[in-house]
């Protein structure tokens, strides 16, 4: 597995200071982020999944807690839309260049608004994914917040 990716390239361009976590990856988890967690024995509110959703049709990221489920009333509200839905795999895959269990919020082939669970920014360091199934990204949450030009809002249900 290779350490360097387009995630991890954009971080360190920003200057943002990170560290690199490889975990066995699971394919037949129900639930990526929770494994992930448990693989690195990290509580899983610290691992955060990201997730591509469409809000009035458009599309944008979305960075919440693993074990936690995204309300789509607040995320249609974080991008001052009327509705959000959750965008199919292969449609993340192919706005994202990353595959499904790998889609990281750095780095993406094309750039969407990301927004990050208010919530996390009370964490010292989240981890994040790093672009590739089994890879995860140890940093400070504000700092991925500002190398994201993300917006932070309630989003869990």
């Amino acid at each position: 597995m290779s350490k360097t990716t387009r995630a991890t390239q954009v971080l360190s361009q920003a200057g943002v200071a990170f560290t690199v976590h490889a975990y066995d990856y699971d394919p037949g988890a129900e639930r990526v982020g929770l494994q992930a967690a448990e693989a690195l024995g990290e509580a899983p509110h610290r691992v955060l999944k990201t997730l591509m959703a469409e809000v009035d049709g458009k599309p944008v990221c979305v960075v919440v807690p693993s074990d936690r489920e995204v309300s789509m009333k607040k995320l249609a509200g974080a991008f001052r839309g009327k509705s959000a839905n959750m965008m199919k795999p292969a449609d993340a895959e192919r706005l994202t260049g990353y595959h499904v269990g790998g889609i990281s919020p750095f780095g993406q082939k094309k750039t969407v608004p990301i927004a990050i669970e208010q919530a996390a920014l009370a964490e010292p360091l989240v981890y994040i994914n790093g672009g590739q199934r089994g890879l995860q990204l140890r940093l400070d949450p504000k700092e991925a917040l500002k190398a994201l030009k993300a917006v932070a809002a309630p989003l869990i249900a």
